[in-house]
């Protein structure tokens, strides 16, 4: 067994810009399951290495359910994990949840989006153009994108979208705002979705929610506590982080000279798209703690039943060996096996919607803004910071 006596701070420091921070490298060379130390609750194992992460994601003995409100779990976030969120679930109920809200998420149901998803990009890139160079891309392309998108499938009236999204942030910080506020955040999402549900049992729809309030009125698959706390989740997860992404993407093809030859080549935004997801380290680390509900060897490290576990899904991204010449962007890479959507039980439910979205706007993006360049030089771009996502807080542009 490995021995292990350092014990580090983990998230590693505070994100810059998009960049991996170098220690993930080092241990993922060097010592690939580590000890950390969280911000709250204490120690945990942290995992690295590519073929580590994915064994851990889809094996039954490293759990999320037994997070669920406990203090003494270590954490990013003062508060901890919430009961009835689908990642605070194990099979067998995140199994039945799952099953419920797949059948709006499948490839067939995503695809019949993109008629609709295409002409909201042509409306908004048009709206851009008229309003004239230089533009912000975040508020202008990135946020309505997907928050639309999602409304839409989830029934969310157009005039209230802005009741929901001045409240996600707060839902998605780890240190922007106090508890307090976050946790307030949080029930002012859950009573606009209780009044949503309310609506829906007294005049039936076939939105997504409608869909879901009529699996827990008339076949009781869905607990009423499950039901809000899903429709919460699709909403802030369903755009929080494609909308990051459309900027991000962005960032990154422009600051590389990739613009250039996506341009090009327009039909490589598919695979530029999967190997973008792969590059781009989203999350900031820390997010989702599991425990081992037995005595697991993982890789020549014992990790004891009630210890807690973290996977660094941008470390196992860039791992060399799964990814020859991983730390390059390579818009054509084949076989891009990647982790950004998770893997196992808890890989990502809308993965195919977010393909979608970044394939329709950056392939229209490409095409009605050939010339796009950053507005301002790369290091005047301010970040978000305190939040459990990286990403832009504004993105200017020019063309």
């Amino acid at each position: 067994m490995t021995t292990h006596t350092e014990v580090r701070r983990y998230p590693f420091g505070d994100p810059i810009r998009l960049d991996p921070h170098p220690l993930a490298a080092k241990l993922q060379r060097e010592e690939p399951i580590s000890r950390v130390r969280l911000p709250f609750g204490g120690e945990a194992w942290l995992v690295t290495r590519y073929a580590d992460v994915r064994s851990v994601l889809s094996d039954p003995r490293f759990g999320r359910a037994a997070t669920v409100g406990r203090e003494d779990v270590p954490r990013v976030r003062e508060t901890p994990a919430l009961p009835n969120v689908l990642t605070s679930m194990d099979p067998p109920e995140l199994t039945r949840v799952r099953k419920l809200t797949m059948t709006a998420f499948t490839s067939r149901r995503v695809q019949e989006l993109r008629p609709r998803a295409e002409r909201l990009v042509d409306e908004l890139l048009t709206a851009m153009a008229e309003s004239g160079s230089p533009a912000d891309l975040v508020t202008a392309l990135a946020l309505p994108v997907p928050v639309t998108v999602i409304c839409e499938m989830l029934g969310v009236p157009a005039q209230d979208q802005h009741r929901f999204r001045e409240f996600s942030d707060a839902v998605m910080s780890t240190t922007l705002v106090s508890a307090e506020e976050r946790m307030a955040a949080y029930g002012s999402l859950a009573t606009y979705l209780t009044e949503q549900i309310a609506v829906r049992r007294a005049d039936p729809t076939d939105d997504l929610l409608g869909a879901l309030v009529a699996a827990r009125d008339n076949e009781d698959r869905l607990t009423e506590d499950e039901l809000v706390t899903l429709g919460i989740t699709l909403l802030v997860a369903g755009h929080e982080t494609t909308a990051n992404q459309i900027a991000n993407f962005t960032y990154v093809l422009l600051t590389t000279g990739e613009w250039d030859r996506l341009r090009e080549d327009p039909d490589l935004v598919p695979a530029a798209v999967e190997e973008l997801l792969r590059y781009v380290q989203l999350g900031n680390g820390g997010a989702f703690p599991r425990i081992a509900n037995e005595d697991v060897e993982l890789s020549g490290t014992l990790i004891r039943a009630g210890e807690a576990l973290f996977v660094d899904l941008g470390a196992a991204n860039r791992d060399e060996d799964a990814f020859p010449d991983a730390h390059t962007l390579t818009l054509d890479r084949h076989h891009n096996s990647h982790l950004a959507f998770g893997h196992g039980f808890h890989h990502c439910v809308g993965a195919q919607l977010a393909r979608l979205e970044l394939q329709v706007t950056l392939t229209a993006l490409l095409r009605r803004f050939p010339t796009l360049h950053l507005a301002v030089p790369a290091d005047e771009i301010p970040w978000k910071t305190g939040m459990l996502l990286r990403g832009p807080k504004t993105l200017p542009v020019a063309w």
